[in-house]
């Protein structure tokens, strides 16, 4: 389910990520043994009502006391964030250069509004990051890294998550496709044995197959350290639209009983909707690889 590897992805991918990374001593110290037993539920905090596939333009800003940091703006689309202790939040300095700061439930001003009534991801929980004037201790500081280029590392890390669990997704569908197509009986024998079902299916096992073999590839140039963000760009996108094709065809092998909850299809069809959202949708996946291509940036 891409709802309960949504909450997975951020608390490993983008709240122990950075703070291994990027953080202090003390901070891998305090945080990461609760962050990996569960103990700890965590969550990021990038994309603003207004700035998205900008992250750039956040306005989400810190000012200097003297003694510790005063924190103010918001962030939407936060997933787990209803549920958080803790939350990576980038936000501006006075120099308008971005940071990471860890803001713990609790602290003054802070709140975590949850985002009700969605049809995607619904075993997920979503929400906003409020910050109204939060007092932030300055060792909470994240200080190995400053800069844009932070918070798009972890999303790297995520990003390459996704493009395995997406192919999960799409497993799950061609696997409830075959086995209904050899039980469904139309025209007095399985629906298994008319060509264009077995075209469907035949179609479905190889995107999976070349879906695998990309992210094998990815993960292999990643253990190199050869993988650059493009690669892991390119994985993503075409792994998430190939899930949601397969999820398409699968229902369709399905016919009617397809759209019910006695199948997965729906379920993964409306989830991959957000995930072919979130983390870079497809447009910005297609300009970061055309920009490689080209050597020419179509957007900023």
């Amino acid at each position: 389910d891409s709802g309960m590897r949504s909450t997975a992805s951020v608390q490993g991918s983008l709240v122990m990520y950075p703070i291994y990374k990027f953080g202090s001593e003390e901070q891998r110290n305090k945080y990461l043994p609760k962050l990996a037993s569960g103990e700890m539920l965590g969550c990021f905090g990038l994309t603003e009502p207004d700035h998205g596939s900008n992250p750039s333009g956040m306005v989400t800003n810190f000012k200097d006391m003297g003694d510790h940091y005063v924190l103010n703006g918001a962030k939407m689309w936060i997933s787990n964030s209803p549920e958080a202790d803790i939350a990576v939040v980038w936000a501006k300095n006075e120099e308008g250069r971005i940071h990471g700061l860890i803001v713990e439930r609790g602290m003054e001003g802070f709140s975590t509004p949850e985002t009700h009534g969605k049809w995607s991801l619904r075993a997920s929980c979503t929400g906003e990051l409020v910050f109204d004037n939060v007092k932030v201790p300055k060792e909470n500081l994240l200080p190995g890294k400053s800069g844009l280029g932070a918070p798009l590392m972890c999303l790297d890390s995520a990003r390459f998550g996704i493009a395995w669990g997406a192919i999960g997704a799409a497993m799950d569908c061609y696997e409830s496709a075959r086995k209904y197509a050899a039980e469904r009986i139309q025209f007095g024998k399985p629906i298994a044995s008319f060509q264009l079902v077995q075209k469907k299916l035949s179609e479905m096992l190889t995107e999976i197959t070349k879906a695998q073999l990309l992210a094998w590839k990815v993960g292999k140039m990643m253990n190199e350290g050869k993988a650059k963000t493009v690669h892991i760009s390119m994985a993503k996108r075409n792994n998430v639209e190939m899930a949601l094709n397969i999820a398409r065809e699968a229902r369709q092998i399905h016919g009617g009983m397809g759209i019910t909850g006695e199948y997965p299809l729906m379920r993964h069809m409306m989830n991959l909707e957000s995930v072919v959202t979130y983390e870079g949708t497809q447009d910005i996946h297609l300009l970061i690889l055309g920009q490689e291509i080209t050597g020419i940036p179509a957007f900023g």
